[in-house]
């Protein structure tokens, strides 16, 4: 079966966290489970249609993130961080008795992986990076700032869709209404007035938008970290959109160059992020599956 089960688990100091569960085929899996980790303002339902697929051989499990989609929202927005992150999904990992699985991480969900590489290096048996890496553009950052925690809503899905293709149309040109309202439908929510809004806490902008782009914090030993000793022979890939403005050509090569083993795919025709239903990325992450044992 490739349908998912709406699950939850609780953070150290008790929010009720969502992740949709899907089981997998019945009978013996073929190899570790994945974990998806969407990016800033995403969730779960990110990866609704590369899920099923991947759950065609193993279990996938989509963690909707505190102050994201049907997980309940922090009471302190200093915790929307991702050490916060990091230490919630290690809970998670805990109460389901997973030692060691691939991840999939986008934008900031990558940011997790490499974060997670630097603690718990050996449970990570395959890492997909999502367009980002140890060095954050500021351009991208900037594009980000002037809209997460905006608050804007809609009268109608279509409202929606056109909404987010004039902030986010330069990352996915020439898509069609549908790929439009398709987004809208994954990254925002039915209000109670009726009313389409962002599916997040719009509190989640004031951590993110006190980050200073001209003193990033070193994170290239967090990337060397799912090469180095404990990570020998671990599948790595890297895929960039051709026309990201957060994850730059120079900075992928320089993470090749740090990670030799690391694979590295550019998608044509698209910025950040990547969808991961590009049939270049499906056959990529299949690929490093496959490796993954």
């Amino acid at each position: 079966m490739t349908g998912f089960e709406d699950r939850f688990w609780s953070s150290r100091e008790g929010l009720k966290l969502h992740f949709r569960d899907y089981a997998g085929p019945d009978g013996v899996l073929d190899g570790p489970p994945v974990v998806c980790l969407p990016g800033l303002t995403r969730n779960a339902r990110d990866f609704e249609r590369l899920a099923p697929r991947l759950a065609q051989q193993r279990r996938v499990i989509c963690p909707d993130m505190r102050g994201r989609g049907d997980s309940e929202y922090a009471r302190d927005s200093a915790s929307y961080n991702p050490v916060q992150y990091g230490e919630d999904l290690l809970a998670l990992l805990d109460q389901e008795g997973i030692d060691r699985f691939a991840a999939i991480g986008t934008s900031l969900g990558g940011l997790m992986i490499m974060g997670l590489a630097t603690m718990i290096s050996d449970r990570i048996a395959a890492a997909v990076i999502n367009d980002v890496g140890p060095y954050l553009e500021p351009e991208g950052m900037e594009r980000i700032v002037d809209y997460v925690g905006q608050g804007r809503s809609f009268p109608t899905w279509v409202h929606a869709a056109r909404g987010i293709e004039d902030t986010l149309g330069d990352a996915y040109p020439g898509h069609t209404l549908d790929f439009w309202i398709g987004m809208a439908k994954r990254l925002m929510t039915l209000s109670g007035n009726g009313r389409m809004v962002f599916d997040y806490d719009m509190k989640i902008a004031e951590p993110f938008n006190a980050f200073d782009v001209d003193t990033q914090p070193d994170l290239w030993p967090a990337w060397e970290a799912l090469g180095g000793e404990s990570g020998a022979g671990r599948p790595v890939l890297v895929l960039r959109g051709e026309l990201s403005d957060l994850l730059s050509a120079p900075t992928l090569e320089k993470m090749l160059r740090r990670v030799p083993d690391a694979v590295a795919v550019t998608l044509p025709d698209v910025g950040h992020a990547p969808t991961l239903d590009e049939p270049d990325a499906v056959s990529a992450i299949e690929a490093l599956l496959a490796r993954a044992g």
